[in-house]
């Protein structure tokens, strides 16, 4: 009995350490790209169900690697914010870095073997999509590379999760990638990124500290700000374009009952900067998101 209560506690660790909460983010993208497919034909939910249990390993993989190189390169300290609103896996003893890294390891095996079975099964574009998505994964924040720290963190999490992983998921239903995808997969992706800069914009004086560059720090508070705003603004003014030009129907307007959650998120980043700035900011992603899949059903359902 011990034992298994001690087990139990050892996979919840593992499990923490993924930070589950922001899976949301993947299984929006994929399902997004899955519903477009279905615009077009029949899809297989068998394939669907694969692909949401790649992708969260993927994600899981992307934060624990994330996590392992941020300690070892001593960018998160017990100090940094992030530590201070989430249990960061090491600073937080919930796992040793070994086993930190042997979860990541395991979380990336288990997701290019299932990317490998849709690769030669489906289509070989998941390859090339996977094949990218994985590079950017791991060399995030590893050696030599780094991109995270150097101000491409924003670019990389939005090609992840918007075009990379809609895409991804389009292909594997239907054998081919698609411009429509490809345009509405820009706004959600645009607001994953949005959450990293949050992120940074929060963190700037500690991370001017630890000698990296973020866009935050390129740019300043104020700056930065703008930037953020003037993105969320243009993520509605695009699916206005987008609906304007019928790559959207009409019901894709109804992603502007999130605008009430912009609108709150950016009265709180102008007052003062959350300490969950990142956090909160995913909140508007989700909301989004959600509303563009209804968008989406609703448009198959009654057709305008």
């Amino acid at each position: 009995m011990v034992t298994m209560i001690k087990l139990s506690k050892r996979l919840k660790d593992y499990f923490i350490a993924t930070r589950p909460w922001s899976f949301t983010m993947s299984l929006i993208s994929v399902s997004t790209g899955t519903l477009l497919a279905a615009e077009e034909g029949p899809i297989s939910w068998g394939w669907f169900l694969l692909v949401c249990i790649g992708i969260l390993c993927f994600h899981g993989a992307a934060n624990t690697f994330n996590d392992y190189f941020d300690t070892l390169y001593k960018v998160d300290q017990l100090d940094s914010p992030t530590a201070r609103y989430r249990p960061q896996p090491i600073l937080s003893g919930l796992l040793t870095p070994a086993q930190l890294l042997t979860e990541a390891v395991l979380l990336s095996g288990i997701t290019v073997a299932i990317g490998l079975i849709l690769s030669f099964i489906r289509s070989m574009l998941v390859f090339w999509i996977g094949l990218i998505g994985f590079f950017a994964c791991l060399f995030y924040t590893a050696s030599p590379i780094k991109f995270k720290y150097k101000a491409f963190g924003e670019f990389l999490v939005f090609l992840m999760w918007g075009p990379l992983m809609f895409e991804g998921a389009y292909a594997v239903q239907r054998q081919a990638l698609s411009l429509k995808v490809f345009y509405i997969s820009i706004p959600f992706g645009m607001l994953v990124g949005l959450v990293l800069l949050a992120n940074n914009i929060r963190d700037i004086e500690y991370d001017s500290r630890q000698g990296i560059k973020t866009i935050g720090i390129l740019l300043g508070t104020r700056r930065s700000l703008r930037l953020f705003i003037a993105l969320i603004l243009a993520v509605y003014l695009y699916t206005i374009g987008m609906v304007g030009t019928g790559v959207l129907s009409p019901w894709g307007l109804i992603v502007f009952l999130s605008l009430p959650k912009a609108i709150q998120l950016l009265r709180d980043f102008m007052n003062r900067i959350p300490e969950a700035a990142d956090a909160i900011t995913a909140q508007l992603n989700t909301f989004f998101g959600l509303f563009l899949m209804i968008s989406l059903i609703l448009n198959r359902v009654v057709p305008l």
